[in-house]
């Protein structure tokens, strides 16, 4: 069991790295906002903490995409990583240390991690199936491969079954191998390759599980991985852009992206502490282990991160650690999806909210995040909306918070010049302890909303108090009361300005300055809420603004324009392609033939399907009930992000009834349900056949 925040050791928090190869939208920004919330929480606490991150510059990916533009790929990532530490500031996330994976810190780091790997044996030599191109000659490391899950079936990336079962997929594994960059089927060809073996942490690994906090979904995803016979890590590749493997004779390999993207964690925090100097915070009493090998220390370090890369930090960067002798990550927080008007994002069709558009809207970053941290539990996915945006600004943050504020430190000033010289009454103290007692468990308690939720719910309470002790009605008759009314009311907003700070840090700055306050609302810690306010302040301004419904009608219509013309243009594309090459787009029929009774094994049924809901932590997987007649069956299809599933109930789909069992994501699938197309359109039938009914 960890100690609870604050403890004496410095904490880190750092979030899953951007990856240099494309502008940020607001969905992107979820992971960054709630780190920074986050780590500003610890910190109001009386915590130490550096908040740290950088930008992710190796992989095929920025390769692909650099010799696409002509340039270097240093050069193509250094582009995105300038822009990203320019626009992270324009959210107030305000990181410690933001540096990237190619800089020099970094390439010591991780070639001195994997040294250490190979002098205690954790790294052996393999040969292995590695696509190639035979037309260009050359390997096809990762996404510069696509074809068949070997588990699932699903099509896939080559470091990654993507639109199926989410695993990750070793070199070597997919199937019916393509090549991205001339699209033709690829081949496989035995080359050597460097391999972590994962095995020798497979006990440690279930410890560590037990010992993890932070979201569920981290805590228990990756028991199903490790279960079982754990599969050792491929850390090399065969490509130029990357960090050189550090062992002799291997000039012609380079570490896989997910060695060294975690590592930065460890190099950007110590450029922090080289920065401001050990005494100020010591990167080693962090990240190094000091204690008894055999009973692995726990190092106050917090991950924020999307859920799609639990797996690389709770099986992978754990064993990682382990085998260099750092310390193990505390607490692992893994986020659900962020939506747009209540589908997925679609970058290629351009359907996203930018990071600049909401920065060129001209509405206030604290808006944003209050929005995306409050709209949901942390593991759920959460959808943005300008409309959402609107509701939730106009309801919580002018209607609720806003406008106790407001109220309160206007008829303070304008009555008394100030704070009224009074006590803070029990009700009201006992009320503030409550709002900061909360405000510390959802720090332990890793629920970011919960921060977010804080000043608004004591807000709420502070405008029930107002309104019932009504002070404007007492300055005659009963002055001393009304005096001890507004004192109350001063204490809590000051009260909010210390629990707005991390999720609401512009504003909560700009309530610090009305109130008089000296220094910053960031440099103070919890127990400032029931400290005494300054006795004189001036008049204060409404700290937050109504979004009227055209400035909300106005960004709609932008947003729906610049879809529909990314839409309209992908159609154009594709009929030129259409009369270039009919029919290329779709699939040949397969060559080899199967017989009649070949097919006759096959137990097609008629199925209805009675409830569908989505599998946590899975990008694409839902839960089907299915009623086949003779019994209900459960079976998981990729339709998630394809279908509304609450609309499925009723419809008739049709059931491979006799496919063996499969587990996929830790759910049990009885039977598949057939789909055509990229859009998993649903086989149905033409009249009302009853389930069970065979399909012949």
């Amino acid at each position: 069991m960890h100690e609870e925040f604050p403890t004496k050791t410095p904490a880190v928090v750092t979030c899953g790295l951007p990856y240099a190869n494309g502008d940020l939208h607001v969905g992107h920004l979820r992971t960054y906002v709630s780190g920074d919330a986050y780590a500003r929480a610890l910190d109001t606490l009386g915590q130490s903490v550096a908040f740290v991150c950088g930008s992710d510059m190796h992989g095929t990916p920025i390769a692909v995409n650099a010799a696409k533009e002509g340039v270097s790929p240093e050069a193509f990532a250094l582009e995105y990583h300038e822009q990203y530490t320019e626009t992270f500031p324009k959210f107030n996330v305000e990181f410690d240390n933001y540096g990237h994976t190619h800089d020099e810190t970094n390439t010591e780091l991780t070639r001195a991690f994997v040294r250490e790997w190979i002098d205690d044996d954790h790294v052996f030599e393999k040969e292995i199936e590695v696509a190639w191109d035979a037309e260009t000659d050359q390997p096809l490391p990762d996404r510069f491969v696509e074809g068949t899950c070997p588990y699932c079936g699903e099509h896939a990336r080559g470091d990654e079954c993507d639109e199926g079962c989410q695993r990750h997929l070793e070199p070597g594994e997919i199937e019916d191998p393509v090549s991205t960059i001339t699209g033709n089927p690829a081949e496989y060809r035995t080359r050597a390759h460097k391999f972590l073996r994962l095995s020798d942490f497979q006990a440690y690994l279930k410890g560590f599980l037990d010992r993890l906090e932070g979201t569920e979904n981290a805590k228990n995803q990756p028991r199903e991985w490790i279960e079982g016979e754990l599969q050792d890590l491929c850390i090399t590749r065969d490509m130029e852009w990357g960090i050189d493997y550090p062992g002799e004779g291997e000039d012609d390999l380079v570490l896989y992206v997910w060695v060294d993207a975690p590592i930065e964690y460890v190099a950007s925090t110590k450029q922090y502490s080289e920065r401001v100097g050990a005494t100020e915070y010591d990167w080693e009493a962090v990240w190094k282990n000091h204690g008894d090998e055999t009973v692995p220390d726990g190092g106050e370090i917090v991950h924020i991160i999307g859920h799609d890369i639990i797996q690389h930090h709770t099986v992978f960067w754990p064993a990682m650690l382990r085998g260099a002798d750092y310390n193990e990550p505390r607490a692992v927080m893994a986020c659900g999806f962020v939506n747009l008007a209540g589908k997925a994002f679609s970058t290629s069709r351009n359907r996203a909210v930018w990071a600049d558009d909401y920065v060129e809207a001209g509405l206030a970053p604290d808006l944003y995040r209050y929005h995306i941290i409050t709209g949901s539990e942390f593991v759920a996915d959460v959808d943005f909306s300008w409309n959402g945006l609107q509701e939730t600004v106009n309801n919580d943050l002018v209607g609720t918070l806003g406008n106790f504020c407001y109220r309160s430190l206007l008829f303070a000033q304008r009555n008394y010049g100030g704070t009224p010289d009074a006590e803070v009454s029990d009700e009201v103290r006992e009320r503030i302890e409550t709002a900061t007692e909360a405000f510390g468990e959802a720090v332990n308690d890793y629920r970011v909303r919960g921060l977010g939720n804080a000043p608004v719910e004591l807000a709420k309470f502070g405008n029930e108090y107002i309104q019932r002790h009504e002070p404007w009605n007492l300055l005659d008759d009963e002055p001393e009361t009304a005096a001890q009314v507004i004192r109350d009311c001063v204490q809590i907003a000051k009260a909010l300005a210390v629990l707005m700070g991390p999720v609401l840090p512009g504003k909560a700055a700009a309530l610090w300055e009305q109130l008089g306050e000296a220094g910053s609302v960031h440099d103070a810690e919890l127990d400032a809420a029931l400290a005494a306010p300054p006795a004189a302040f001036e008049e204060p301004s409404e700290l937050f603004e109504r979004i009227e419904d055209e400035r909300v009608d106005a960004l709609n219509e932008q947003l729906e324009a610049r879809v529909d013309a990314a839409t309209e243009a992908d159609v154009e594309a594709d009929a030129a392609d259409d009369d270039a090459e009919a029919g290329s787009a779709l699939e040949p029929i397969a060559d080899e033939r199967i017989s009649f009774e070949a097919f006759q094994e096959l137990d097609l049924r008629v199925g209805e399907i009675l409830a569908a809901e989505p599998i946590e932590g899975a990008d694409d997987l839902a839960r089907l009930n299915v009623d086949i007649g003779v019994e209900n069956r459960q079976i998981v299809a990729g339709i998630k992000q394809l279908h509304d599933l609450g609309s499925l109930a009723g419809t008739r789909v049709i059931v491979v009834a006799n496919l063996e069992k499969a587990e996929l994501f830790g759910v049990e699938s009885d039977g598949m349900v057939l789909a055509a197309g990229e859009g998993a359109d649903l086989l149905t039938t033409h009249e009302d056949s009853e389930p069970g009914t065979k399909v012949r």
